[in-house]
């Protein structure tokens, strides 16, 4: 007789694991969650206070299923003011949530034309979201061939959705290359080139008008209350154990073996809330890496370096999320995408609370072991400097640089991509790994499967591979 999966490891305590793990073991599994790091959280651990919350219902909705209230967990206040874009020259434009209060400061920069693009902008981005969000992102992944088939959302995507963000955003913004900018920053989000990303990115912008909530004590505050709220209903969480291997009885997963020691935990299914690429490079054993395919190393998303800092005088022009764009547009992707370097003059991405701030660039992931040129880092961060003085904030740093081999590091087999593989072309969505992977009784969540990065993105992993662990049978 058939029997359902009883006794789960989850391997990484981003996100995506913890909200699996919640969901599971309030159904009654035994569940073990395996961290390397001293502290869950994932990602989060480093770039925390560089994002706001979006898709609050998802968490909403995932809380509820694990027996919780959203609101009783986590103190979240909507941010109305969603990004606020700065360039040399002075010139301010700020993105709300208010739909009308955007239209009227794009209006006040670069008039009623601009106004009359950004509208037809957004009910783009709206109808590209609800073509996506049933039948792809919040859905187990479908074969492309299966969606393009489908007519409604055939008719609502188009097939403008197929080129790349850049050329998309030029039908609506030919005219106003700073909004194309503006707008091109979609792309940042998966760590990518807005000049080989799809267009179908241009939905991020009806998402975040949808509502930006700032977590009390920073997002690291969501992996918390996951982990807790697993820990509730009977999950062992535990840090500082790192996963040599995962161990395999009759060709299925069926539980890992720790680094330290040795030590061997049996299970009936084993869910990976890792990154594909060190599953795919055997940083798991070898039978496990066949469960995805290997990334290419150019395939990699972007990096970044991230600079703590705190505000010692200035700071009237910094919003809760700042970024500090270039003259020119896209000579930073060139040199990201094509060079694999620092460009002189990126955009810098600035993430306030009260005094703190995190500052963040685009830098390149490495397939190798050689880091970035220290003093290619060091003029990057003199360019942040100077580019912070120019808007009247004075900060110091609180401490060094986090750089792409230091992500390389805390991640193996990423080489310091914080996205996973690069969304470079419409096809790329759809060769992330899905919820169950190759090998019986081994699932994938994260940033890195399907739908993809980001937080939301990652729980929905997480709750699609509680769905798929819950219909395995043995």
């Amino acid at each position: 007789m058939s029997r359902s999966v009883q006794r789960l490891c989850v391997v990484g305590a981003g996100i995506g694991g913890l909200a699996a793990a919640a969901l599971l073991a309030a159904r009654g599994l035994e569940v073990t969650v395996l961290e390397r790091a001293p502290a869950v959280g994932g990602k989060l651990r480093f770039l925390s206070p560089a994002n706001g919350l979006t898709l609050r219902e998802v968490f909403a909705a995932l809380f509820e299923a694990a027996g919780a209230r959203l609101e009783e967990e986590l103190a979240l206040t909507r941010q109305p003011l969603l990004d606020r874009f700065l360039w040399p020259d002075g010139q301010l434009l700020d993105l709300f949530d208010d739909a009308e209060a955007t239209a009227e400061a794009i209006g006040a920069m670069a008039g009623a034309e601009a106004v009359s693009a950004y509208r037809g902008y957004l009910s783009r981005a709206r109808q590209i979201f609800e073509a996506l969000a049933g039948p792809f992102l919040f859905s187990p992944r479908p074969h492309p061939l299966a969606l393009s088939m489908n007519p409604a959302v055939a008719l609502r995507l188009g097939a403008a959705a197929l080129s790349p963000l850049w050329e998309a955003l030029g039908g609506h913004f030919r005219r106003h290359p700073r909004l194309r900018q503006v707008f091109a920053r979609a792309a940042a989000y998966v760590g990518c080139s807005p000049l080989l990303a799809p267009a179908t990115l241009m939905m991020i912008s009806h998402i975040e008008r949808e509502g930006v909530w700032q977590v009390a004590g920073g997002l690291l505050r969501l992996a918390e209350a996951l982990a807790q709220l697993a820990a509730r209903h009977g999950a062992q969480i535990r840090c500082g154990a790192e996963v040599a291997a995962i161990a395999l009885k009759g060709g299925r997963a069926a539980g890992v073996i720790l680094r330290e020691g040795g030590e061997r935990l049996g299970a009936d299914a084993v869910l990976v809330n890792a990154d594909a690429m060190a599953l795919g490079a055997g940083l798991f054993g070898p039978e496990a890496a066949r469960a995805v395919p290997p990334v290419a190393a150019g395939a990699r998303s972007f990096s970044a370096i991230t600079w703590p800092m705190r505000i010692t005088a200035g700071g009237e022009l910094l919003a809760t999320q700042t970024v500090l764009l270039p003259d020119e547009p896209t000579a930073e992707y060139t040199e990201l995408q094509y060079r694999h370097r620092l460009p002189p003059a990126p955009s810098i991405q600035l993430a306030r609370d009260g005094d703190r701030l995190l500052c963040m660039v685009s830098a390149p992931a490495r397939a190798d072991t050689r880091p970035l040129p220290a003093e290619a880092i060091a003029a990057c961060g003199r360019h942040v400097q100077e580019r912070l003085a120019g808007i009247g904030v004075m900060a110091e740093a609180e401490g060094p640089p986090l750089t792409p081999a230091d992500f390389a590091a805390a991640f193996p087999g990423t080489g310091g991509a914080l996205y996973g593989a690069a969304l470079h072309g419409w096809s790329a969505a759809f060769q992330r790994p899905a919820a169950q992977s190759a090998l019986p009784g081994l699932f994938l969540c994260g940033g890195g499967t399907h739908p993809g990065p980001g937080v939301a993105m990652a729980a929905i992993s997480g709750r699609l591979a509680a769905a798929a662990i819950l219909e395995e049978r043995l």
